[in-house]
């Protein structure tokens, strides 16, 4: 005979947090004195969102991770983004100088910039500009102040990221130390130019300098690899106050208690017949996770089930495996990092690089020179061509937007015979 579980029936829903525009600001009425609200962060529907940068922002072309989390926290709102990061770049556009003067390099990122037709952008630089120490600090300034004016003048909101330390790799392992204290000044330098001009500010320096120094989070020490990116995005996430996208939900079955922290709200819970039964509908996919292994680390969701008898229970989602532990394992908690929803959230970042490929391919054709710089004359009859692209990439973002919505998914935890 089978052995049965005490059975346990309930229904709850993942709400996404109430968030206020990220740029508001309040008034003390009792003391006149204007005082800056706390910054919280909202995309609303028709936000264009332009990440503009050096190579923090062009690298994530390869996983997709910035633009998934921004994009899924608002599944139900039409928003767009475009990648115009560049390896090596600063405030002036120095590494996009393929073209001839005029125009400079400066003009041609502030045309690209207009082109792309912003409502928020996410502003990543100092990296570079931080090679040249204290000395370089008033000019990053000048050069970053110069470069909001213009994206203040397009109507555009801005988010200004920090540079992330620099990591030790090798064996023995590179003292960056030095170049640590002079990123850490640009760092702090664009937190109070954010301050002056209310702009949120997102320090991604100090929690990168925090986490686990175990964890392989670049290729080389400076360049993020996908963990990185990973881990990146729940950052740019915490940094503008958002909800974190990790759930746990315990079972205490003896009790016949249901409880839920974070995000999940239980709305229902009943006795059924023998096994134990959920129905969830989340509001956020989860990020995707990092490597085959399915380490989701800090962020991975989490399942409690209390008071099973001794033995060994699978948990399933819509009738695929995700999980098997003992009784006293489910009783400590298990980590759910498989099953519908991660394999959504796969789609939806598979969706998002091949539209950031497309897009890459418009405004970066690899014969550029030719067919939109100073050689236009002998093939810009291509440029329309790369036109055409937009049609595809505005199909594409109609996928993006079927995908970064949830479904229910039917959870149910079995004694194995």
């Amino acid at each position: 005979m089978r052995k049965k579980c005490l059975p346990f029936i309930f229904t709850c829903l993942l709400l996404s947090s109430t968030t206020i525009h990220s740029f508001a600001i309040a008034k003390n009425d009792t003391t006149k004195v204007a005082q800056k609200s706390e910054l919280l962060f909202e995309l609303k529907n028709g936000d264009r969102v332009v990440l503009l940068g050096n190579s923090l922002v062009e690298n994530d072309l390869h996983y997709g991770y910035i633009e998934f989390a921004l994009t899924s926290r608002w599944p139900e709102n039409d928003v767009t983004f475009r990648n115009l990061g560049w390896s090596g770049d600063t405030v002036f556009g120095d590494a996009r100088s393929y073209f001839t003067s005029p125009p400079s390099a400066y003009d041609l990122l502030i045309k690209q910039l207009i082109n792309a037709q912003p409502t928020v952008v996410f502003l990543a630089y100092g990296a570079n500009e931080a090679y040249k120490g204290e000395a370089g600090v008033s000019d990053f300034v000048q050069g970053l102040n110069q470069l909001l004016d213009k994206i203040d003048s397009l109507g555009a909101q801005t988010v200004l990221l920090s540079p992330i330390p620099q990591m030790p790799v090798g064996s023995p392992t590179v003292d960056v130390s030095a170049r640590n204290e002079n990123l850490k000044l640009y760092a702090d330098a664009i937190s109070k130019v954010a301050s002056e001009r209310d702009k949120q500010f997102v320090d991604l320096f100090t929690p990168f300098q925090k986490i686990d120094k175990n964890l392989p989070l670049t290729t080389d020490g400076v360049h993020l690899n996908k963990t990185g990116y990973y881990h990146l995005a729940a950052m740019v996430e915490d940094g503008l106050g958002l909800s974190p996208r990790k759930w746990s939900v315990k079972v205490d079955l003896s009790k016949q208690k249901v409880e839920a922290a974070g995000t999940p709200k239980i709305l229902v819970a009943d006795i059924g017949n023998g096994e134990v039964n959920f129905t969830m509908n989340e509001s956020l996919l989860p990020l995707p996770l990092p490597d085959h292994e399915g380490k989701a680390g800090n962020y991975a969701p989490e399942l409690k089930i209390v008071g099973l008898t001794k033995g060994c229970y699978t948990l399933t989602v819509d009738g695929t495996q995700v999980a098997s532990a003992t009784a006293k394992q489910w009783a400590e908690g298990v980590a759910i990092n498989q099953g519908t929803t991660f394999s959504r959230a796969d789609q939806l970042q598979d969706q998002i690089l091949k539209k950031n490929e497309l897009f890459f391919r418009q405004y970066r054709p690899l014969n550029r020179t030719y067919i939109t710089g100073f050689r236009a004359y002998e093939q810009g009859r291509h440029a329309e061509e790369l036109e055409q692209l937009n049609l595809i990439i505005k199909w594409m973002e109609g996928q993006i937007a079927g995908t970064r919505t949830p479904k229910s998914n039917m959870y149910q935890l079995a004694l194995i015979k």
